[in-house]
């Protein structure tokens, strides 16, 4: 390898996957069925702003959550989490995208068409004492450079995001 390409290779940016982590004054199985149920996703599932107003969900591996939000602005995306590992209550691990109304066909984001297709993320949940920390970290999936390069840039709107669904599990979490 000549000292050129090299050089290159050290000055490409290093991706590195979005993690986000929040602690709740509860204990673990009450998290963690919150964030899978149902009725649990329809409360805190999207940043503030967003509403779920359509789900349907098959929590199990291989299994799926369907999901319609809606902003706002009455703008609306359909999304899917298929699940791949469930780790009861532990950890889940899903392949995350935006879909068609059907679900069955993976489509771009709306609003950020070079957003990766399809992102793999690991939600884990953690007890000490009653108190529950759950962990999310989030990577995309077989991206082109372009999809890379705009998740990366992406972190600070996904920790915008991330905190508005967690602070919305939060207030749900209070109600329990």
């Amino acid at each position: 390898m000549s000292a050129q390409s090299n050089l290159a290779q050290s000055q490409a940016p290093a991706s590195k996957p979005f993690v986000i982590s929040r602690t709740f004054a509860a204990p673990r199985d009450v998290v963690f069925e919150a964030w899978t149920s149902l009725e649990g996703v329809k409360n805190w599932m999207g940043p503030k702003g967003m509403n779920v107003v359509k789900a349907t969900s098959d929590f199990r591996p291989g299994g799926h959550i369907h999901y319609l939000l809606r902003m706002a602005d009455g703008k609306e995306m359909w999304g899917k989490w298929t699940y791949r590992e469930i780790k009861k209550p532990e950890h889940i691990v899903a392949v995350v995208a935006f879909t068609d109304e059907t679900g069955e066909k993976i489509v771009p984001h709306p609003l950020a068409p070079d957003w990766p297709l399809e992102s793999l993320s690991r939600c884990e949940f953690t007890e000490i004492n009653g108190i529950t920390t759950v962990t999310v970290t989030w990577e995309p999936i077989d991206p082109t450079p372009a999809q890379q390069k705009m998740f990366d840039a992406g972190h600070e709107g996904m920790t915008a995001g991330w905190t508005g669904s967690l602070d919305k599990l939060e207030e749900y979490l209070a109600k329990l």
